[in-house]
């Protein structure tokens, strides 16, 4: 029997009069991978930080292992692996010496060694992480998300940064995370990634939620909001959803208070 890790019901936020996520709910269970998806300010970013404890919500109900992220955060994070799009380490800190750092704030951490290895970067564990190139540093930030053992794992853009060759490696070792019962939450503008990776995807739009539900379903989802003559049985996800997300002719911000 499947075990609901993260329960959303009828969250809402808003930053003075933007309301930034209206009535959204939805559930991931152990061993399973939700993609968040939808346009820069659609409120991914704020739904995902409601569920991390970092932003309060105006209303609604969260619980994360049973426990209200935001009044239960230390016994939340103990449990709980994010990682960031971007972030920032001490200067000229080597690769191994921020791993036995993050090691130390566990007290069973994972072994870093064979995370090292895993992720690629054995070979740079001498280099200072500021020396890092794009690519690195991402597997970097999964690498630390991954040393508390987390049952919960948070992703950021997964692949930013990365060529093709390193993209399906870590594919394939989000595959291996998920099979080892832990539930994945991934924000991804990258719909070849969701469909590749995801078993149920939140489509968000304006704040709004429009879809939760399996890959499949949000086929069946999209084609229903476009015309008879262009639902093509071999369309890919990604044109799909840029057939249905909103046209934008300018820049959106969320997040700012």
């Amino acid at each position: 029997m499947s075990q609901t890790v993260v329960l959303v019901e009828k969250l809402n936020l808003s930053y003075k009069s933007l309301h930034a996520v209206q009535d959204v709910s939805f559930s991931v269970e152990a061993g399973e991978i939700l993609a968040v998806i939808g346009q820069n300010g659609s409120g991914k970013t704020s739904t995902v930080e409601c569920i991390e404890g970092l932003r309060k919500p105006d209303s609604g109900w969260i619980r994360v292992f049973g426990k209200d992220p935001w009044r239960h955060r230390g016994e939340v994070y103990r449990e709980m692996g994010v990682q960031l799009q971007e972030a920032e380490y001490p200067l000229k800190i080597r690769v191994e010496e921020l791993c036995r750092v993050y090691a130390s704030f566990y007290e069973r951490p994972a072994d870093w060694n064979l995370l090292l290895t895993q992720m690629g970067l054995d070979h740079k564990r001498k280099t200072p992480v500021h020396k890092l190139s794009g690519g690195e540093r991402q597997r970097l930030t999964v690498l630390l998300a991954l040393m508390g053992l987390p049952k919960l794992l948070i992703l950021d853009e997964l692949t930013t940064g990365l060529d093709p060759e390193a993209r399906q490696n870590m594919w394939i070792s989000l595959g291996k995370i998920r099979e080892s019962g832990v539930a994945v939450i991934m924000v991804s503008h990258y719909l070849d990634e969701v469909e590749a990776l995801a078993d149920k995807i939140l489509y968000l739009e304006r704040g709004k939620q429009q879809f939760f539900g399996t890959v499949q379903g949000f086929r069946e989802y999209a084609k229903s909001r476009i015309p008879c003559e262009k639902r093509k049985e071999a369309i890919s996800l990604e044109k799909l959803y840029l057939m249905i997300a909103p046209k934008t002719t300018g820049l959106t911000m969320e997040g700012i208070v």
